[in-house]
């Protein structure tokens, strides 16, 4: 019986992360990555053939991703938001939005692609409505994403044996939006969002593709409230 394909899942600890993890375990072996042990831990224990990855993602080396010689899937899901004008932005929150949001997936990526490569496989960045449109007090957050939607055009022309998509949700019902929420000031209102198990469901029809079908981009949002 041929072994299950591997997939490597970002922010698995909860939300969307969580949300594709579950949503894979039927039919693939899952690393769970993230900060949070307890939770990974937790999750890993209630899934088949998955096991916890607790790791700063910022901070990952060749040594933590030892023994990931095949990878068949690598989902960005991580990933932190901070609001604010940038007349009110220090240089800071730049620097620690670029980092967790786009130069800690380009060197994950870089350090699994010996294995992506041995796989033919599937990387797969979880971006934003922000990431095709910045708003108001989102540049610093926007200007991540629109730089993640270039790293992720760019290793689809650079690794034409590996399949690249960027998915684009709206609002989502995850502790992140919450966060968003009290920033803005508004009520939260889950009914007016995505779940993350539609955000799921989507990657994971991107993922399970026929091998002759290279799903790009995937744009989704809710069917009533907020566009972005």
């Amino acid at each position: 019986m041929a072994e299950r394909p591997t997939a490597l899942v970002t922010g698995a600890s909860r939300g969307v992360g969580e949300a594709v993890a579950r949503a894979l375990a039927p039919t693939h072996r899952l690393i769970l990555g993230g900060r949070d042990r307890t939770r990974l831990e937790k999750l890993a224990a209630e899934l088949p053939e998955a096991r916890a990855w607790p790791v700063e993602l910022t901070a990952v080396t060749e040594r933590d991703v030892a023994g990931v010689d095949l990878l068949d899937v690598l989902v960005h899901s991580a990933g932190t938001v901070r609001l604010g004008r940038v007349a009110d932005t220090p240089a800071q929150v730049w620097r620690d939005t670029m980092e967790v949001n786009v130069v800690a997936v380009a060197e994950l990526t870089r350090l699994l692609l010996p294995a992506l490569r041995a796989a033919g496989g599937h990387v797969v960045c979880v971006n934003s409505g922000s990431g095709q449109r910045a708003n108001p007090g989102w540049a610093s957050y926007a200007a991540s994403k629109f730089a993640l939607r270039a790293f992720a055009d760019a290793l689809r022309l650079e690794e034409p044996s590996l399949r690249v998509t960027t998915v684009y949700p709206g609002r989502v019902d995850t502790d992140m939006q919450r966060s968003v929420r009290e920033q803005e000031g508004g009520p939260y209102e889950p009914e007016k969002y995505l779940q993350a198990e539609t955000v799921a469901r989507a990657i994971v029809a991107a993922v399970t593709a026929g091998p002759d079908a290279h799903l790009t981009e995937l744009t989704l949002r809710p069917r009533s409230g907020p566009v972005s």
